[in-house]
């Protein structure tokens, strides 16, 4: 599938799709819920789909009812979680790439979680606030403009809860330095860092049944998110995954609450790593016939964001070649800067002079009330306890009917990354002007998240 057909197959995707119900009412169950038991359903329940529903699993105010997914190995595993914990069976649908439309029609449902691979994001998230099921939507970039505005023009028209599901904005020490940021330790924010800097070549090629299993297999021949997420490395050159590193930067910076995301420029490394772990693997060689592909990704991908306010961010996408995991995150202001990847701060006249200080005491000194508060429950989930904070907000926010904390307008304005930044270095790395997609609100919208011991 060549890059004009891929990009083409997304469209129809993000718009061709309907639903026959009138869209504009909301479910019986979510107008007559009470704020006690949010009704939730499953838009698949692959890795990342399961280990939200075992989360939900532990709570007593989520009763999960339905679940869909076109694998049904998927689908049984989760109906075994069900069991395991002493829940019953929800209704399944798989019945094809549409049946997730017959769920979204079902009165005994609230909300649903969207975690199913990144072309269906877009349409499955319109449809479901078209019903009137508050979205809880898995993180990715777009394919297009249009998506993220479709996903703000739904938003308004409807009003359905949205909330994209952006872990890492919970991580413990980026709350710890959102603490520092609201209490101006590092004193006026000039430049700040983050980034996917993860080696995903174990992932994007598979021929075991393991997500980690190694391989050299995608497509129709790899499992769980080789087949499908390798295509876009295959088909794209720019950051496709930029809302690890980009979501706590922008809460940090206020972006579409008093300050926005104006412009960027992308650049692109060549492309080696994926086309190298093919020819070494013991699975592949040289004669194996993905050792021809050609893939468009670079290995690095490097995108300079400029703020209405004027700091400026640097994003890398880096999921080729052999390194450790890191978000590379850096917060820097006029009285100093904190640094994840060395784990350590400097402050201006706390610091010893030009040496950098361990950060475990700041992180205790401004430790977050969100993980002092909910340290025991967040202990043992996904992704060092920040899995339990995003689906927490998520399910608090419904119940009790108050603004999501990472809205559609963050959801828009980060994905929008992927399309600009494929822009860019299609065209020499050219800048590429964000869209306001808050029409100018912004201006006034004030910051919420972080705020309190809630959500």
């Amino acid at each position: 599938m060549n890059r004009r057909k891929f990009v083409r197959n997304s469209a129809i995707l993000g718009t061709g799709l309907s639903i026959s119900n009138p869209a504009s009412l909301l479910s019986k169950s979510q107008s007559n819920n009470k704020g006690k038991t949010v009704k939730l359903g499953f838009i698949g329940t692959g890795s990342r789909g399961r280990s939200h529903l075992g989360l939900a699993l532990y709570r007593d105010d989520i009763e999960v009812t339905a679940i869909c997914d076109i694998d049904k190995e998927a689908l049984n595993k989760s109906q075994e979680m069900l069991v395991k914990a002493g829940k019953e069976k929800a209704v399944e649908y798989g019945d094809g790439d549409l049946d997730y439309e017959n769920l979204l029609k079902r009165d005994d449902i609230d909300a649903v979680i969207i975690a199913t691979p990144w072309l269906w994001h877009t349409p499955m998230a319109v449809a479901a606030m078209k019903m009137g099921k508050a979205v809880g939507l898995e993180v990715a970039g777009a394919t297009d403009i249009n998506e993220c505005w479709q996903l703000v023009d739904t938003y308004e028209q409807t009003k359905t809860p949205f909330m994209t599901l952006e872990n890492v904005c919970y991580r413990r020490d980026v709350l710890a330095v959102l603490n520092m940021v609201r209490q101006n330790v590092f004193g006026e924010l000039i430049h700040l860092e983050g980034g996917y800097q993860h080696d995903l070549r174990e992932v994007k090629f598979n021929n075991g049944k393991q997500l980690y299993g190694g391989g050299v297999e995608f497509g129709e021949k790899g499992y769980s998110e080789a087949r499908w997420r390798t295509q876009h490395s295959v088909h794209r050159n720019g950051d496709l995954y930029p809302t690890h590193g980009l979501g706590p930067v922008s809460v940090y910076t206020n972006n579409n609450r008093g300050n926005r995301f104006e412009h960027l420029t992308s650049t692109s490394s060549k492309s080696r790593g994926l086309h190298n772990h093919i020819i070494n693997h013991p699975n592949g060689g040289k004669d194996h016939p993905n050792a021809k592909v050609n893939f468009e990704l670079g290995d690095v991908v490097t995108t300079v964001i400029k703020m209405a306010k004027g700091e400026t961010i640097i994003l890398s996408h880096d999921t080729n070649l052999p390194r450790p995991y890191s978000l590379g995150f850096r917060v820097q202001g006029t009285k100093g800067l904190w640094m994840d990847l060395n784990k350590s701060i400097y402050v201006e006249d706390k610091s010893p002079s030009h040496k950098w200080e361990d950060q475990d005491a700041y992180m205790k000194e401004y430790d977050h009330p969100l993980w002092k508060k909910h340290e025991d429950k967040a202990s043992g989930a996904g992704h060092g306890g920040m899995d339990y904070f995003v689906l927490n907000a998520f399910i608090e926010a419904v119940k009790n009917k108050e603004p999501m904390p990472l809205d559609v307008y963050d959801c828009a304005s980060w994905m929008a990354v992927t399309t600009l930044s494929e822009n860019s270095i299609a065209q020499g790395s050219k800048p590429m002007t964000f869209p306001d997609f808050t029409r100018g609100r912004w201006m006034n919208r004030k910051p919420i998240f972080g705020f309190d011991d809630r959500y």
